[in-house]
């Protein structure tokens, strides 16, 4: 069993000033580790237009390497463009997941457009960095993973990770659509893509993880990495329907496997909870865990789903 103990929450997008694209929230982060620092990419958003209707954009903070509740620099803008007109990004980037390979510095991100019937759709777009990631150009106008027969829309939550020369891309796929209270709620499941080069992806085209809290569950950001002779997931789940509630909103869950294809789920197993009170007393979400000096840490979004940031937990008795 894991035992997470939280440091608290280290950003809060509300404090950042002089940004007007910077206004709240701080979701799905997704390290970079610096020679001095550790830069977390983020999605964040703007306040909404005058028809209530928001955008989003990704951005980092940057904290030191050596104490990772003091943050250094937050980026001056975006990392990347939002797409041109009719394109599969225009109104978003979000979430976000950068990678080292070679001398190449990748981001692979969701992008989402707005919809008629339900509020948007998500494909998984590919960008390249020649400044050290601050910013990042986009491969192409198109996404390099989009719909297809098995996986009619939001392909989303894009993880990426090499293990054994393999790239291998962890990401969520809608189910359905239900209508809660006549206000239409994604229904999304986790599922694997494999690569040779993270270019041209081979799509698994199943659900890895098992429900549990009811058939249509939701789940998201599955984080993987490789501790101890097994490979472990980290992700988030909630209910289809209430979920922005203490009762049905966002926990984290867990599961392991010892060949990245047949995954073992065991939430008793994932070591954080909601707290008792505070910023992250309802929800917890988005699990992005990274190891640092020889420690295992982990960041989470609190309340709303990280309207008011992320939090740090640190993994006890971590033995690399």
């Amino acid at each position: 069993m894991f035992q997470w103990k939280k440091i608290g929450r280290v950003f809060n997008p509300v404090e950042v000033t002089e940004r007007a694209w910077l206004k709240e929230f701080a979701q799905a982060p997704s390290t970079l580790i610096y020679e001095n620092f550790v830069r977390v990419y983020f999605s964040c958003r703007p306040p909404a237009d005058e028809k209530g209707q928001y955008v989003s954009y990704s951005a980092f903070v940057d904290f030191k390497r050596d104490d990772l509740t003091q943050i250094v620099k937050v980026s001056d803008q975006p990392i990347l463009k939002l797409g041109d007109l009719g394109t599969f990004d225009e109104f978003g980037t979000y979430p976000v997941s950068v990678i080292r390979y070679k001398s190449e510095l990748r981001a692979y991100y969701a992008g989402w457009t707005r919809c008629e019937s339900v509020p948007f759709n998500v494909a998984i777009g590919c960008a390249l960095s020649n400044n050290n990631g601050v910013t990042f150009e986009k491969m192409g106008q198109g996404p390099i993973l989009s719909y297809s027969v098995d996986e009619p829309f939001i392909l989303s939550g894009p993880k990426v990770r090499i293990f054994n020369n393999k790239w291998y891309l962890f990401y969520i796929a809608g189910k359905k659509w239900v209508l809660d209270n006549g206000k239409p709620e994604p229904v999304y499941r986790i599922r694997m893509a494999t690569s040779t080069d993270g270019i041209e992806w081979e799509k698994h085209n199943k659900d890895i993880i098992e429900t549990k809290v009811e058939e249509d569950e939701a789940q998201a950001s599955p984080d993987v990495f490789f501790y101890d002779g097994m490979y472990h997931m980290f992700f988030c789940y909630r209910y289809s329907k209430g979920y922005r509630s203490k009762e049905k909103g966002y926990r984290i869950g867990y599961a392991f496997s010892a060949d990245l294809i047949n995954w073992i789920r065991d939430d008793s197993k994932a070591g954080i909870h909601v707290s008792n009170e505070g910023w992250d007393d309802e929800m917890i979400s988005y699990p992005h865990v990274f190891e640092l000096d020889n420690s295992l840490y982990m960041l989470y979004l609190g309340n709303q789903v990280g309207r008011y940031g992320f939090g740090l937990a640190k993994l006890e008795n971590y033995q690399p």
